[in-house]
């Protein structure tokens, strides 16, 4: 069995080998041990309640429960730009008209923005290329949108994900080739770190204020504005059948897709229900992933939070457990939890 938990201190080693496998483009999760250690500790402090709702992040990890090994994370920062600017570009466009010359014009541009500050934001969502199976990456991810429904009032009322854009065979950023490039003089992967370990005054030390003409960049650079990393397909899946929707935002440096959704349209948060739970000793249902079966469920304890799967009817009064997934999550018989079925429409 598979649960989600919030990070603990002792996962610093683990979450140090999930980083480096990464890639580009997780600015949230730098191959950094400072920097990772600090995080955890932001982390704590808002599990405690301590944190500020500037520095409030909530980061969680994926834990297999024969082993104890963290194969997965993924994080809420409950506001982002309160503290340090965040940064997207907005695409648009510029109208030039001359009616003496018979000439009308849209130029489509990107404008820098701070559009999404005091959004919280979903981020940090890596899973181990080995787990990638078996419905473990929604529950990653997902487990996050409970989260959110049990503790509503410490987030915004937009949820907001960033998501990696396209690089090219070689790993390069052709937007970044494109544009980037021509004002930090460094590497795409220089910047994403330097931002990933907070490193962020460079950006507007060095970012072009004025609108950007798309139609100067080059072509390769053009056909990747708001496209994804090939890796981050299924993330984007999930978070559209979730009701998520692009608007036009976009990373400044790899011109990946920014998502967003209000938090209580949210369908996990509109759809998930409270049921007090039933311990039994088998299977409700038969032993398959069928997407009518298969339930997300959470045991609405802020500091202790867990989050599984477990297999269900698809109409309950009392929630079935095991014994085993009822002690996972800490809960017994007549407890209540928070459950919600997972979208057909999942990737594995």
């Amino acid at each position: 069995m598979f649960y989600v938990r919030p990070i603990a201190r002792e996962d610093l080693p683990a979450l140090l080998s999930l980083s480096e496998r990464t890639g580009s483009g997780l600015t949230t999760l730098p191959a950094n041990a400072e920097r990772l250690a600090q995080r955890i500790e932001r982390s704590l402090a808002s599990f405690a309640g301590t944190a500020a709702k500037a520095d409030a992040c909530y980061v969680f990890v994926l834990v297999d429960d024969v082993t104890g090994g963290v194969v997965g994370i993924s994080a809420i920062e409950a506001a982002v730009g309160l503290s340090d600017p965040w940064y997207n570009y907005h695409v648009g466009s510029q109208v030039h008209a001359s009616r003496e010359l018979g000439v009308y014009t849209a130029a489509p541009t990107l404008f820098l923005t701070n559009d999404h500050t005091g959004h919280s934001e979903l981020c940090s969502l890596f899973l181990d290329s080995r787990h990638r199976r078996a419905k473990k990456g929604p529950l990653l991810s997902k487990a996050r949108l409970l989260f959110i429904a049990d503790f509503a009032e410490r987030f915004a009322p937009k949820v907001i994900a960033e998501l990696r854009g396209r690089l090219d065979a070689d790993g390069k950023s052709p937007f970044w080739e494109g544009l980037g490039r021509h004002f930090f003089v460094m590497e795409y992967s220089r910047a994403d770190y330097l931002t990933g370990i907070g490193q962020k005054a460079f950006i507007a030390e060095l970012m072009p204020r004025h609108p950007v003409y798309t139609t100067l960049l080059p072509a390769a650079a053009r056909a990747v504005i708001g496209e994804v990393h090939a890796d981050s397909q299924p993330a984007r899946a999930m978070l559209e059948a979730e009701g998520f929707r692009f608007e036009g935002y976009v990373d400044i440096f790899d011109a990946g897709p920014t998502l967003e959704c209000f938090r209580d349209n949210i369908r996990a948060v509109r759809r998930s229900e409270t049921f007090a739970v039933k311990v039994g000793e088998h299977d409700p249902v038969p032993d398959s992933l069928t997407d009518d079966a298969l339930w997300l469920v959470t045991n609405r304890n802020f500091e202790r939070f867990r989050a599984l799967l477990a297999l269900a009817p698809s109409r309950v009064a009392r929630f079935p457990l095991l014994p085993h997934a009822a002690a996972v999550l800490g809960v017994g018989e007549g407890d209540v939890v928070r459950a919600v079925p997972l979208s057909a429409r999942d990737p594995l």
